[in-house]
């Protein structure tokens, strides 16, 4: 039995799709495609496969019905593949629950760093949650309540502790502007970006070597923030 990585790609652009398939093949993925929303779902339920790039632009069926369908049986990494410009169609692929989005044009270097930590991600899934987050020097121990930057405690308020676990619990993935929001301060602060613009600043004065530089808490713009997770 193959132990190769399994990719689908739901994409209508034949020169796309035949370019993923000559670059990720020269990678040692497996790769099948389909230039249709009703294909790719097809497809997806019958070759079980490891991981999905999917194109927002589909002439039947738009992504965000794709995604929405898929995560209605299935926990398989999506990695969206979005033109220029469609925030509002990322935001609501990444809310219905898309893993990670990548830009069109993209350069194939940027696409696989983004696969392979989908497939990290899904991998560990069933590891159980870990009350422990550590990357280089920052660790976040939710069980104690307690944060470190090379073994020295910081001292958070409580928003910017709310702030910090609900990254922490999705270490590696685009959470949107409105579902921090959502987390953090309730239902009733969906418009109030703001809010997150002044604690993600103190979070990166207060855990980040150079704040201006960040290394753990990317924004990914018109988007939302990531925490990376290696």
């Amino acid at each position: 039995m193959s132990t190769r990585v399994h990719v689908l790609v739901i994409d209508d652009e034949p020169a796309i799709r035949r370019f993923l398939r000559a670059a990720l093949t020269s990678q040692d993925y497996q790769v099948t495609d389909a230039a249709t929303g009703s294909d790719g779902l097809a497809q997806a339920s019958t070759r079980t496969p490891d991981l999905i790039l999917l194109d927002l632009g589909l002439p039947d069926l738009d992504g965000l019905a794709v995604t929405q369908r898929l995560r209605a049986w299935t926990e398989t990494p999506i990695v969206v593949l979005s033109a220029r410009g469609q925030e509002a169609d990322k935001i609501a692929a990444l809310d219905a629950g898309a893993d990670d989005y990548v830009t069109k044009p993209f350069a194939i270097g940027e696409l696989s760093a983004r696969m392979r930590a989908a497939l990290r991600r899904s991998a560990h899934a069933g590891e159980g949650d870990s009350d422990v987050f550590e990357s280089g020097d920052l660790r976040i121990d939710r069980g104690r309540r307690m944060v470190t930057v090379k073994g020295k405690e910081v001292r958070l308020t409580p928003i910017e502790w709310k702030l910090l676990v609900a990254l922490a619990k999705r270490p590696g993935r685009v959470l949107t502007h409105g579902h921090l929001l959502r987390e953090v301060w309730g239902p009733g602060a969906g418009e109030q970006h703001h809010y997150l613009r002044v604690y993600m600043a103190q979070l990166r004065h207060k855990l980040e070597r150079d704040p201006a530089r960040p290394r753990h808490f990317v924004t990914e713009p018109g988007v939302g923030y990531r925490l990376r997770d290696s």
